[in-house]
């Protein structure tokens, strides 16, 4: 079986390549290989229809790399069925690394995510995202302007995966407004805990008598992991939850069974790249709402 990385050590190549203080570097094609093997499948799953066209990712990212923009961080899934390894879903993070300044705000540059597999569970997808320098965070733009753009593996796939890029692009620039609007608003007890309990109820759906049995409580989305993150701004309370739902590592006590005592369980990572999406994309809608109702 092939020896795969651990999510810390994809995060670890992803920081050395998004620094944004004048030494910032591409991947190269061998780390995007050794990352995920799967972006260079020059053909198909065999359960694709002839009109599948399978376009290997990495000649998309060659025409990107031409318009400028730089792969900086790459992740991809374990596919179930051992045949499918070669063609399963990747997720790639894009940068124009050469408009750094104008694609920046605070603490946080704007990215462009692409989606893609050979294996039939996913089109090419773009969206726009912030990443916050400070925590290597991602955080998945959804707004009625921004959604994701879809290519389908007929025609052109490769141009029209690059003029989708410019489109949600040029859609993204209302996103980097928002580090800068969303420090102004500040939040509530009673805010903060609605937003730590709404993320809570994404992150560990209840069963049908309303009840969870993870040992994580909502208010522990709200503990900062750093110093600078004890605002109550919603930007900074945004971010802390983000960080917290989806990073992992937050321990928990419950009541053992029987009487025998404290039990202690620690919450794992979400290392899906679809389940991370669709996250990153609800607490963002949740951010965006509390910035319309509060502003």
């Amino acid at each position: 079986m092939r020896n795969r990385r651990s999510m810390n050590d994809i995060n670890s190549t992803y920081g050395k390549g998004a620094r944004f203080d004048g030494s910032a570097v591409a991947l190269t094609e061998e780390q995007l290989f050794k990352q995920a093997p799967s972006i260079f499948a020059t053909d198909a799953h065999s359960s694709r229809s002839e009109r599948f066209a399978p376009i290997a990712t990495i000649e998309v990212l060659r025409g990107l790399a031409k318009e400028g923009f730089s792969a900086v961080g790459v992740i991809e899934s374990r596919a179930r069925d051992a045949d499918k390894q070669s063609h399963t879903k990747h997720l790639i993070r894009l940068r124009r690394l050469d408009m750094a300044k104008q694609h920046r705000v605070g603490d946080s540059v704007v990215e462009m995510l692409l989606k893609n597999a050979n294996d039939g569970s996913a089109a090419y997808s773009l969206m726009a995202g912030l990443f916050r320098i400070c925590c290597l965070n991602s955080l998945v733009a959804q707004r009625d302007t921004i959604e994701d753009i879809r290519v389908r593996h007929s025609g052109n796939v490769q141009q029209n995966v690059i003029d989708a890029t410019y489109t949600v692009l040029e859609r993204a620039e209302k996103v980097i407004a928002a580090p800068v609007d969303w420090a102004r608003i500040s939040l509530s007890p009673d805010d903060r805990e609605v937003f730590a309990e709404a993320v809570h109820l994404l992150r560990f759906p209840r069963d049908e008598n309303g009840k969870t049995t993870t040992a994580i409580k909502p208010e522990q989305f709200l503990i900062p992991r750093r110093v600078e993150d004890q605002s109550h701004d919603l930007w900074t309370v945004m971010n802390t939850i983000q960080e917290n739902a989806l990073k992992g590592g937050i321990e928990g006590t419950y009541q053992r069974a029987n009487g025998r005592g404290i039990g202690h369980r620690t919450m794992r990572a979400v290392t899906g790249i679809d389940q991370s999406i669709n996250l990153n994309k609800a607490i963002w809608a949740m951010g965006e709402q509390l910035a319309e109702e509060l502003a």
